[in-house]
């Protein structure tokens, strides 16, 4: 079996290494199971490419803008059977995944994402981000009708072959909205058995890209269009 792991990164030097580090290859390879480490970078200005590199990496250049748009980019390169991804901060606990990986087959589930706030690490995110990520979630919960905790959280463990149930990449937002859309096409589909677990979330290294306000704003507006459009 391949596990194939997508990490959109954008000047992460800092985290890009600290990021790859924490995935366990020792069980990966007592498993038998093939690593593909695929980071697209987003034109990156510092040694993010270099680092990834150095740490075993597979690195492609996505000059198009957009979180959504280097996923969009990179789920279609990557060759993993089972698919994981999580940004290159450090943030995510990819300390972690092999769990979810054996999670995801034991209980033949099709799509995982995970819940961050079931366990935040002191100062990983602040009572803005917080407040923001409820108001998203319960928008989510409402109109589709799919109960998460968090909406937002950019680690998922997949099935490939679930790209195939759900609307095509392309058809996807570009931006942030991705990683709340993700999910709704997952959940939303008859043939996806899909489940949020408990997680967690690491202070991060290096700067935030995030704007807290206009990627909030963003996201919610994206969800009252979607629900709009919604055919399912």
């Amino acid at each position: 079996m391949k596990i194939g792991i997508v990490i959109p990164a954008l000047n992460e030097e800092d985290g890009i290494g600290k990021t790859l580090d924490m995935i366990n290859r020792d069980y990966f390879k007592k498993k038998g199971w093939d690593l593909e480490i695929l980071v697209v970078d987003g034109n990156s200005t510092d040694k993010t490419r270099d680092v990834a590199k150095k740490k075993g990496a597979r690195v492609i250049i996505e000059p198009r803008k957009g979180y959504g748009r280097a996923y969009k980019t990179g789920l279609k390169e990557v060759k993993g059977d089972i698919i994981v991804t999580g940004d290159a901060d450090a943030t995510y606990p990819f300390d972690k995944i092999h769990e979810y990986i054996e999670y995801l087959l034991k209980n033949n589930l099709d799509f995982i994402t995970t819940n961050r706030f079931a366990n935040l690490e002191r100062g990983a995110m602040s009572v803005k981000h917080r407040f923001g990520n409820l108001i998203l979630s319960l928008t989510l919960c409402i109109l589709f009708q799919i109960w998460l905790r968090d909406s937002q959280s950019g680690m998922w463990i997949f099935r490939r072959e679930a790209l195939d149930k759900i609307q095509p990449l392309e058809e996807f937002d570009d931006g942030m909205p991705f990683s709340e859309e993700i999910k709704i096409e997952m959940f939303k589909s008859k043939e996806v058995k899909a489940k949020e677990i408990p997680s967690t979330l690491y202070v991060r290294k290096g700067k935030a890209k995030l704007q807290s306000f206009r990627d909030g704003w963003k996201n919610l507006k994206f969800l009252f269009k979607k629900r709009l459009k919604w055919t399912h």
